[in-house]
């Protein structure tokens, strides 16, 4: 008893010090008793309205279109200079002046992408896979700084979008030629959601079975 006494009068010494307020007495808490009200409609919380995530990750919203800005006129020159030969998507012959390219304008995407169809015309398809992969990741993060938000359609119609789109198009088909099917079918997906019009022609193509290759000449 003495030593409860003793504690209770050093809590009150603090309290004073300090300004804490002592606790009202018991008998003077006022409980009120609990209503039931398990008979009562209970409020729920609203559901918050979205947009579904697609296995790929992203929300793509019709309503939100990016383009993303023009490549360094230089860079778009010389990718035009050693596409000439061909006519078309560039073939193993073009590894090297392409490679040349990627190392003197890492950041223009198409040439990431040309160097990834280059090495899928050279049935290279893990090296197809890392320069697209490159090009695909390089994309996104430009996305991002100008707003994209994982939320904007990217229209291949739209010139400046087409590095971005051909280097996702070239992981699709690099991903489907290792045997990861899975990650070939979110690129397919991304790229039909990015773009409903399907400008790059991902949605006429069947879907790629591991181990499926394509003719490079019917490369974008």
């Amino acid at each position: 008893m003495a030593k409860d006494t003793a504690l209770s009068r050093r809590r009150s010494a603090v309290r004073i010090r300090y300004g804490v307020p002592h606790p009202p007495p018991t008998a003077a808490i006022k409980r009120e008793p609990v209503s039931n009200t398990s008979d009562q409609p209970t409020s729920q919380p609203r559901p918050l309205v979205s947009v579904p995530v697609a296995p790929h990750g992203h929300q793509i919203q019709p309503a939100h279109r990016t383009v993303l800005p023009g490549e360094d006129s230089q860079a778009l020159s010389l990718l035009a200079e050693i596409l000439a030969p061909s006519g078309g998507p560039p073939g193993a012959d073009r590894l090297d002046p392409l490679s040349r390219l990627c190392g003197q304008h890492p950041a223009f995407l198409d040439s990431w992408a040309r160097l990834a169809e280059a090495a899928y015309s050279g049935g290279d398809p893990v090296a197809t896979y890392a320069f697209a992969r490159v090009g695909y990741h390089r994309g996104l993060d430009r996305l991002r700084r100008i707003g994209w938000g994982g939320t904007g359609q990217v229209h291949w119609a739209e010139p400046t979008n087409r590095g971005f789109l051909r280097g996702l198009y070239m992981l699709m088909l690099a991903a489907a030629a290792i045997g990861e099917e899975d990650e070939a079918s979110r690129c397919r997906q991304f790229l039909i959601d990015l773009d409903p019009d399907d400008g790059i022609g991902v949605g006429a193509r069947p879907v790629l079975a591991s181990g499926d290759l394509v003719e490079p000449a019917e490369l974008p």
